[in-house]
């Protein structure tokens, strides 16, 4: 999956949606019916100081009509603008942006000149993709990081942040200044959390945290009537990382009349969890309110054009034996992934593929492979295409059949090795 990314550049992704650089700690908001994505963005450490831990030293913004195709709009705030930070302290950690008046506001925390831990600054923008400016001074009364901020249906603003715990404060209508003594919140389980996450829905309100129940950070949330609480503890909205990512953090939003949860995980550096990468996958309710557990995908979100590449290798369902997954390029993980088919039988589902008018006439496949195979593809229980892989194909080549059955609208895939004994799959394509 090669997805080179540029700025002001059109990337076409499922889980990781990112690729090209480390994006973490992904904040989604809803402007102009457009979805933008502002994220941290984790780079390799220039200095010695920080080569085991998160290294941050600017923000970029992402956009998306569709949540398949992202338009990376470059950076938007640097640490070296920012009057009251230290200009090399790398610790730009997780933002927010919202919408006021005409203004937008974006939120981020950062290291003080010639201080310790983190102030909170706002920089504001005419546009939700800059150019932002920042305030000279931080937010005064705010120390900690992982800014909040929910815009209320009356208008009133509030900041919620980490720092020796959960905090929340009124803000002015200013949107710069506290309005309140910061308020800590109480009435949540024992354990570290970070990253909160406020929202309103249908009149109750969710406080929204990575919370470490165990080894790792989980997604977790309570409930209220109030944005300042109190709030009830109602349960996690994602289990810790399978793999051991330490971190999760987090961003719901409706878009479009559908609930999603945008996250982080660390697909791109499995070695290194200090690096890592957004995704994001469907969310629901129950009638009560409470937030159904998501269970997260590589598939992810979005409908895939069946004449564009289709990564299959981000399935949404693989067999139990015989199929698994490993990277294109393991000194380039960004890219991407291969599927890899071991044996007769072997199968990958991929949902949610356009076909459009079931006009398409031929069906490519980017392919490698030492024994040889029938490769199987079908969709919407026709068989599609057959494509005959040679023994011994040790470089990545493009096979093109014709396709044997017509297919329109909206289908799910699958591919399946039938007979031989190892094929590698890099895409499938329909033409």
């Amino acid at each position: 999956m090669m997805l080179g990314l540029l700025a002001g550049a059109a990337v076409e992704a499922q889980n990781p949606i990112i690729s090209g650089q480390f994006t973490a700690d992904p904040t989604a908001r809803v402007f102009d019916g457009k979805l933008y994505l502002y994220p941290s963005h984790d780079i390799p450490s220039p200095i010695e100081r920080l080569k085991e831990w998160f290294c941050m030293a600017d923000y970029h913004v992402f956009s998306s009509e569709n949540l398949v195709d992202w338009k990376d709009h470059g950076v938007i705030l640097s640490q070296e603008d920012v009057p009251w930070g230290d200009s090399q302290s790398y610790s730009m950690w997780a933002p927010d942006c919202v919408y006021k008046d005409g203004k937008y506001y974006f939120y981020f925390p950062a290291s003080p000149k010639g201080g310790k831990g983190f102030n909170v600054g706002v920089a504001t923008a005419d546009k939700p993709y800059g150019p932002f400016v920042p305030l000279a001074e931080p937010i005064k009364g705010v120390f900690g990081i992982d800014p909040c901020v929910l815009l209320d249906k009356d208008g009133q603003a509030y900041l919620y942040w980490s720092g020796r715990g959960l905090n929340v404060a009124r803000l002015k209508d200013n949107l710069t200044e506290l309005d309140s003594e910061p308020v800590s919140i109480t009435g949540l389980p024992e354990g570290f959390k970070e990253g909160p996450f406020a929202f309103e829905r249908n009149g109750r309100y969710y406080l929204t945290f990575p919370w470490v129940q165990d080894k790792t950070e989980t997604l977790a949330y309570a409930m209220g009537d109030s944005p300042m609480g109190p709030f009830e503890f109602k349960g996690l909205i994602m289990e810790q990382s399978p793999t051991g990512c330490w971190t999760n953090h987090h961003s719901l939003v409706e878009y479009k009349g559908q609930w999603y949860l945008f996250y982080h995980h660390n697909d791109y550096s499995p070695e290194f969890d200090k690096n890592r990468s957004v995704r994001i996958d469907s969310l629901s309710f129950n009638p009560d309110g409470t937030i159904r557990q998501v269970i997260p995908t590589l598939r992810g979100v979005g409908v895939t054009d069946a004449r564009k590449e289709i990564q299959i290798d981000r399935y949404s369902g693989i067999s139990k034996t015989g199929a698994s997954i490993g990277f294109l390029n393991p000194a380039d993980k960004f890219e991407g992934w291969k599927l890899l088919l071991s044996g007769s039988g072997a199968w990958a589902a991929y949902n949610t593929v356009d076909f459009g008018n079931g006009k398409l006439q031929r069906m490519s496949a980017r392919v490698l492979s030492d024994g040889g195979g029938t490769l199987r593809v079908s969709a919407g229980g026709k068989l599609l295409a057959e494509v005959e892989v040679p023994a011994s194909t040790a470089q990545w080549k493009t096979l093109t059949v014709p396709v044997k059955a017509s297919q329109s609208g909206i289908r799910n895939l699958r591919i399946e090795l039938a007979g031989g004994s190892g094929v590698e799959v890099d895409w499938i394509r329909f033409e």
